[in-house]
This record gives structure tokens, C-alpha cells and sequence, in this order.
């Protein structure tokens, strides 16, 4: 399809790219994004043919503020996306959404689509703010005139092909006269791939734990690589994320430092096993903590999805050792989780990927959203 004749996306928040990607896979072409974080707009760059002035690397009220210097490449947008960090939402909070200072950044993302008015926006964020839809679609209206018909649902990603028990609100608003509503019950009508956690990672090489500290450049066979050359197993799920193209390398597959004592935790617990296990008493450092620290350590189940991939595996990974090695999941391993392509790469220091990839919208659950509204543009 020429890029030229695809439907358009702007996209804000954007990171590492993956709601965008699963919108370019449903047939759209971005042609703005933006984020603060100068690592993730270098991961979003190496990743895509987009012309780097179309990659915005800062604050979206300076954006806004600026608007007119970028205006060009909003004309005739058909959606915008993204998902506004809202630091002051609480349900116990009585102020406003919009009005907390707090939530600077929401009021912003409002305005921009206030400003650009396109066909579609879509909205993502924590499932906790379904508590405050009311005032969210209200505010909404204001800025957009009550033109458009909004619409919100709380998505688990294991429900739209993903290997992931991952639940976040999604809104969706749009001015063309359809019911945002029944794009979210058209979603849920169709059939998705089904995947599990070993359908996911277990054809990956294997890996140990790193033994050296505080030394990033390590890499070998065994605690792994940043970029490698590798033959892929032509798995369901290796067709499943990357279609029928070749790749001839593997990157971003490396693991962290452990010490003995985790090591052992690892290569202990059973999978399902938690921080409470018998299996681990002995040397659980938290047992007088237990009822904080119970998930702690958790070993994932290989026949299960698993758990919500989330940015904390930046500081380790305990909460996500792997069902069958005694180590963390790598940062590979989770972008497959959060399905992503093979050979989308991941720039930065090796904490920076887990960032990059616990914060993204999963690959294929973005697809799921975009075909249905790609329908009514």
C-alpha cells in the first residue's frame, strides 16, 4: 500500500512506538509523534521510515504552544492517539481531572485534539481511571464542541492476541457518525490468535544469569547479546509477530547481574511459585515482611499468559523469572510478550529497554483497535 494513500495517525506519548506500530500494521501511516524521552524517540527513529523532523523529542506544551510551527502536519489527520501520564488521578481525589495541576499532562493531550480535530482520537491509561469517565468525557466534550460521540472500555490484552494478562481503559472519540461503542463490541466479536507464554519465548536461546556487576558491556553465549546473528525457529508465534519476512539476527536478548542468593530463588521455586513458597523459606530475605513482599519473586507459568509486562523490570526482574531458567525475563523476551516484532530494536542502555517495552501498548492489541476504526474512515 503507498504510504500516501494510508490513513493517518499523530501520535503523542508515543515511546518506544507500539500502539503506533500495531496502527501501521491495521493499515495506517504516522505522520507525526512526539515524547519527552530522547531514548525512546532514538528507539522510534531506528525503527521507522519517518523523517526525523516529524519526530517532535519534547514537551507536548511546548508542542501545543508552538502549534502553528507544526501545523502543516496535521491537516486533514484522521486519528490521534496516546496515552497522557496523569500523576494526580486518584478516586479518593475530589478535584477535577483537568483542573489538577497535576495532570498537566491530559489537559494538554485535550488541547492538542482540540486543536487538530481529527476524524478519530484514542486515549489509553490505567484501568483505575474508569472511575473518573464521567468527568473524562465531559471534558472532552467541552473542548470539542459535543461534536464528537465517545466511548470507553477496560481491554485485557490476553483477549486481542497477546500473551499477556494486561488490562487498560481505552477511550475512543470521533466526529464522523459512528457509535464509538460499537467499535468496542465489534472487537470483541472477532476471533484473535491464541498464544502462551512458551509459545512466546521458549525457542529463544538460553540464557544464565550475568555474574559480573556493574559491568554492561559483558556480553557471551551465556548471559547474552545486545545484536547477534541467529537463526530463528519458524514457530507459530515467530510467524505471528513478524508475518513472512526473514530476520537473520537477535537482538536486545541479554540478561542482567543476579546474586548467588536470587540465583537460587530462581532455580527453586516452582513455576507459579510466589515469595511464600516452602520451597524458598530458608532463604527468602523478606519473611518477616511476607505480607508486603509475597510477590516478591514469582516464577511464570510456561503454559499460561503472563503477567503485565510493566517498566519496574528496569530495577529487576523477580516478579517475572522465567519458568524454565533460573534468570529474569530478558529484554527480548519481554518485547515478544508485549508483541513486538524481532527485529525492532531497542536503543539505549539495557535499563532503558525494559522502560521502553514495559511502557508500550502491545503491538497486537493496537492492530485490533486500529482495523476497527480504519473501517469507518
Amino acid at each position: 500500500m503507498n504510504r500516501e494513500t494510508q490513513k493517518s495517525i499523530v501520535s503523542l506519548f508515543s515511546g518506544a512506538g507500539g500502539l503506533d506500530l500495531g496502527f501501521e500494521q491495521a493499515g495506517f501511516n504516522v505522520v507525526f509523534a512526539s515524547d519527552i524521552d530522547i531514548r525512546s524517540c532514538d528507539t522510534y527513529l531506528v525503527n521507522r521510515k519517518i523523517d526525523r523532523n516529524r519526530v517532535f523529542a519534547g514537551d507536548v506544551n511546548t508542542l501545543n504552544a508552538n502549534f502553528g510551527d507544526f501545523e502543516k502536519y496535521f491537516k486533514d489527520v484522521d486519528v490521534v492517539c496516546g496515552g497522557p501520564p496523569c500523576q494526580g488521578f486518584s478516586i479518593a481525589n475530589q478535584q477535577r481531572i483537568i483542573d489538577d495541576p497535576r495532570n498537566n499532562l491530559y489537559r494538554a493531550y485535550v488541547t492538542f485534539v482540540s486543536n487538530v480535530k481529527p476524524k478519530f482520537f484514542v486515549m489509553e491509561n490505567v484501568r483505575g481511571m474508569a472511575s473518573k469517565m464521567t468527568e473524562i468525557i465531559q471534558d472532552f466534550k467541552n473542548a470539542l464542541n459535543d461534536e464528537y460521540d465517545i466511548a470507553y472500555a477496560v481491554l485485557n490484552a490476553k483477549n486481542y492476541g497477546v500473551p499477556q494478562n494486561r488490562e487498560r481503559l481505552f477511550v475512543i472519540g470521533n466526529c464522523v457518525g459512528v457509535s464509538s461503542q460499537q467499535i468496542f463490541e465489534d472487537m470483541k466479536k472477532r476471533e484473535y490468535a491464541n498464544f502462551t507464554l512458551g509459545d512466546a519465548i521458549l525457542d529463544l536461546p538460553e540464557l544464565k544469569a550475568k555474574k559480573e556487576k556493574n559491568n554492561s558491556k559483558v556480553e557471551n553465549d551465556d548471559c547474552g547479546y545486545v545484536e547477534k546473528i541467529y537463526e530463528y525457529e519458524k514457530t507459530e508465534f515467530y510467524k505471528y509477530i513478524n508475518g513472512d519476512r526473514e530476520i537473520y539476527k537477535l537482538y536486545n536478548h541479554k540478561n542482567r547481574y543476579n546474586n548467588d542468593r536470587d540465583i537460587k530463588i530462581f532455580s527453586l521455586l516452582p513455576q507459579g511459585g510466589n515469595s511464600l513458597h516452602p520451597s524458598i523459606a530458608d532463604i527468602m530475605p523478606y519473611t518477616n515482611r511476607n505480607h508486603i513482599f509475597k510477590d516478591k519473586y514469582y516464577k511464570l507459568k510456561v503454559d499460561e499468559v503472563c503477567r503485565a509486562i510493566t517498566a519496574h523490570m528496569k530495577f529487576d526482574c523477580h516478579m517475572y523469572i522465567h519458568p524454565t531458567q533460573a534468570r529474569g525475563l530478558s529484554p527480548r523476551e519481554a518485547a515478544r510478550v508485549q508483541t513486538f516484532p524481532d527485529d525492532y530494536i531497542f536503543t539505549g542502555a539495557f535499563k532503558d529497554w525494559y522502560t521502553q517495552i514495559g511502557n508500550a501498548v502491545p503491538v497486537k492489541l493496537a492492530k485490533a483497535i486500529g482495523e476497527q476504526i480504519i473501517k469507518w474512515i
